[in-house]
C-alpha cells in the first residue's frame, strides 16, 4: 500500500513514488496536494492543517468550472444547486472537492507507486443522481503522474456529468510573468468580465494576446479562459510552462477532454497572486450544464473515464 500519514483535516494523506517523482494525495476531495521531480515542486500545495486553498489540486466533478445561478435543466427537470461562488452568483467546481474518499487498494502492500480512492455522491435536490467516482493516481519514473477518473451511474436515470483537475503548475523558481506558456488552440470561449459566464466563441487571433502556440512569455497577460480546437499529436494535447532557467512542467490529455481552462491565478492576496498556472483539461466547458455543450450523459450502470498526465522537465 502507499504510506499514509495520521488522519488530519484533509483526511488520510497518501505518499507515492516512482524514480525521481514523489506525489502526495489527500483523501478529502481526492486532492493532488503535492508533486515533485527530484525534489522540485511541479504544483502548488496547501497546508495540511486546513482546507485546500483556492481548489489547488482538486478533482472537480460532477461539473467543471461553474454553473451560472446554480440553475440548470436536465431532461425537462428544473434543478437548483447551491451557490458556492457568492460574489459572482455561481455554483463553482462541482460537489466533491471537500468530500471524503476511501482508499480502494489499501491492502496491496507491494504497491507504492499508485493509489486509488473512491467515493459515492448521493442524491441532493440540486443533483438528484447517484454517482460513484473512482480516482487512480499512478506514478511512472519516465512519464510522471497519470490521473484516471472513472464515474459510474449507480442510479436508475441518466445523469449529467463533467470532470477536470485543478492543478496550479509551477515551472520553476522565476515569477510567473517570466514563464513561457505553450498552448496550441484554435478557439476560445468568451465570457462576461464580472461573472465569467460564456457569451460565445471566438477564433484565437494569430499573434494576439491569447495566442501562445509554440511558446510565448506570459508577461502581464491575464488568463482565465477556456480553449478548444486543441492541436494534438497522436491524439494528445499538451499545455506546458517553462521557466527561464529551463525547467518546466506539462500536462497531456486525450480527446476525452476537448477543452482546457488556463488561469494565471490572479488574486488580491500577495501570497497567492500569480504563484502558479492553473491548467485544467475539461470534458465540457464552463456553464455546460446550462448550455448543454459537451455534457457527458451517463446511462444507468454505465461508466465514463477520463485521464491526464503531469510530467516535469
Amino acid at each position: 500500500m502507499t504510506e499514509t500519514q495520521q488522519i488530519g483535516p484533509r483526511g488520510g494523506v497518501h505518499e507515492i513514488a516512482a524514480g525521481p517523482y514523489r506525489a502526495r494525495i489527500c483523501e478529502v476531495g481526492a486532492t493532488l496536494d503535492g508533486l515533485e521531480l527530484d525534489g522540485r515542486p511541479l504544483i502548488l500545495s496547501s497546508p495540511l492543517d486546513g482546507p485546500t486553498i483556492l481548489s489547488r489540486g482538486a478533482l472537480v466533478a460532477p461539473w467543471p468550472n461553474r454553473i451560472g445561478d446554480g440553475r440548470y435543466t436536465w431532461d425537462g427537470r428544473e434543478l437548483q444547486t447551491a451557490i458556492t461562488e457568492p460574489d459572482r452568483g455561481n455554483a463553482l467546481h462541482g460537489l466533491l472537492s471537500f468530500q471524503l474518499y476511501s482508499p480502494v487498494d489499501a491492502a496491496d502492500e507491494a504497491q507504492r507507486d499508485a493509489v486509488t480512492l473512491s467515493t459515492v455522491l448521493y442524491p441532493t435536490p440540486g443533483y438528484p443522481f447517484l454517482l460513484r467516482v473512482e480516482v487512480e493516481y499512478r506514478l511512472n519514473a519516465e512519464d510522471g503522474l497519470t490521473t484516471t477518473v472513472t464515474a459510474t451511474n449507480l442510479g436508475r436515470t441518466d445523469l449529467p456529468y463533467g470532470v477536470c483537475p485543478h492543478p496550479y503548475l509551477v515551472a520553476g523558481p522565476g515569477p510567473l510573468d517570466t514563464w513561457e506558456l505553450d498552448l496550441r488552440a484554435g478557439t476560445v470561449l468568451q465570457v462576461t468580465p464580472d461573472r465569467l459566464l460564456p457569451t460565445g466563441m471566438a477564433a484565437v487571433e494569430h499573434g494576439g494576446d491569447l495566442d501562445f502556440a509554440g511558446g510565448r512569455t506570459v508577461g502581464s497577460t491575464f488568463l482565465d479562459h477556456a480553449f478548444t480546437d486543441l492541436a494534438r499529436t497522436d491524439g494528445q494535447a499538451r499545455v506546458a510552462v517553462t521557466d527561464p532557467s529551463g525547467t518546466g512542467v506539462e500536462i497531456v490529455f486525450d480527446e476525452r477532454c476537448p477543452w482546457v481552462q488556463v488561469h494565471t491565478g490572479d488574486r488580491p492576496e500577495p501570497e497567492n497572486d500569480r504563484q502558479g498556472m492553473a491548467v485544467e483539461p475539461m470534458t465540457c466547458p464552463p456553464d455546460a450544464f446550462r448550455s448543454g455543450t459537451d455534457v457527458v450523459r451517463i446511462t444507468p450502470g454505465s461508466r465514463h473515464r477520463a485521464a491526464w498526465t503531469i510530467r516535469g522537465f
